[in-house]
């Protein structure tokens, strides 16, 4: 221990656009070293808001600003509370790095890889929902060398609509979109599609073999992802393979513990821990490891701001396996203009990961962030 304790810690609102609102955590001890974190969690800002005092105690209550310090067993009531917790760990992490003058991957137990691959989540960049709109969205991301896309088609249809037998109709615009998007990508390009857990069963396996027609490699979170949800998403994981499709989910999942049932039922072919919620970045690591035993294939969520994206690079950087990583591409200029220097940034869908920096490679500029603070 370098008994370094925490001696401010403070959280940031940064309105990126009128929906999107990143949550940045920093933290400085007292010999003066900084760290980072994010704790995005869109449409929970509230919730984050109360929930931020009694996080800052827990800090300032630690022997040291070392994430060893940090209790990995607190229970986290809900994702919000999961989301602070996490941005904490983060923090404590990018100042322990900084301490020692290295990368946060080198911290976490060493470089595993020195380029990441990438995918470009398109979804919030087109705000022209329709055909031609995404297709745009598509061709400029293919333009800037990407050559895996992920979008969120079906905004029109819902679980309710599902149970009303709507939800087949209802799923037809977000397949145009899907035909628009591989038209404009061309054939051998890899297409994701994020359901964002709209349908039910019966649904999902619909929408899925119409997606095949569009040659989708990638399908995920087609329903609530509970251990209730688990027979018919195994049910799901079998027909995508007939169909050279993936079964990918877990983004919200907190800590070990909550993926452990879907892993051991084989529901998935890929899943997605995030930074921002899963607990720690001890535990990514460890779950990262207990996903490669289980030959699932380890991609974190990561359509957040230029904290959480640093730092998922340094992790992927560090994990056992990776598959690709997500970015949220083009959805702001401000993901570039709010750090020193700006965030990693993909060449031909790959990021070299900065190996000369401390920590997790970036500083935040908080008054940039202020200026942006959410009205009210």
């Amino acid at each position: 221990m370098s008994h370094d304790p925490v001696a401010e810690i403070a959280l940031d609102f940064v309105q990126a656009t009128p929906h999107t609102c990143w949550v940045f955590l920093t933290l400085s001890t007292r010999s003066g070293l900084t760290g980072y974190g994010e704790a995005t969690l869109i449409g929970q800002e509230v919730a984050l808001a109360a929930g931020f005092a009694a996080l800052a105690a827990r800090a300032r209550a630690l022997p040291d600003a070392d994430p060893a310090a940090l209790a990995q067993t607190i229970p986290l009531a809900g994702l919000a509370e999961a989301a602070l917790h996490s941005a904490l760990d983060q923090a404590l992490w990018d100042v322990a790095a900084r301490r020692t003058g290295q990368s946060l991957a080198m911290a976490l137990g060493g470089l595993r890889r020195r380029v990441v691959p990438v995918y470009a989540n398109i979804n919030r960049r087109t705000r022209d929902r329709s055909p031609a709109g995404f297709a745009a969205s598509a061709q400029a991301a293919r333009a800037a060398g990407f050559t895996a896309f992920k979008i969120a088609p079906f905004d029109e249809v819902s679980p309710a609509f599902c149970a009303a037998g709507e939800g087949l109709a209802l799923a037809a615009p977000g397949l145009a979109r899907i035909a628009a998007v591989r038209s404009a990508i061309g054939p051998d390009a890899a297409l994701l599609v994020d359901c964002h857990w709209r349908f039910d069963a019966d649904t999902a396996a619909a929408v899925l073999q119409a997606c095949a027609e569009h040659r989708v490699c990638w399908f995920e979170c087609p329903v609530a992802e509970t251990e209730a949800a688990i027979p018919a998403l195994r049910a799901l994981r079998s027909l995508a393979h007939r169909h050279d499709m993936r079964l990918a989910g877990g983004e919200k999942f907190v800590r070990i513990a909550q993926f452990a049932p879907f892993i051991a039922a084989g529901v998935y072919d890929v899943l997605m821990p995030d930074i921002k919620y899963v607990g720690g970045l001890s535990e990514a690591l460890a779950l990262a490891a207990r996903m490669a035993a289980a030959g699932i294939a380890f991609s974190p969520h990561n359509p957040s701001g230029p904290i959480a994206h640093a730092a998922s690079v340094q992790l992927c950087a560090a994990a056992p396996t990776l598959d690709r990583l997500e970015m949220q591409w083009d959805e702001t200029p401000l993901f570039a203009a709010l750090t020193q220097p700006a965030p990693p940034m993909p060449v031909g869908g790959r990021i070299a990961v900065p190996e000369d920096r401390g920590g997790i490679g970036v500083i935040l500029d908080r008054e940039l962030a202020g200026r942006h603070a959410p009205p009210g």
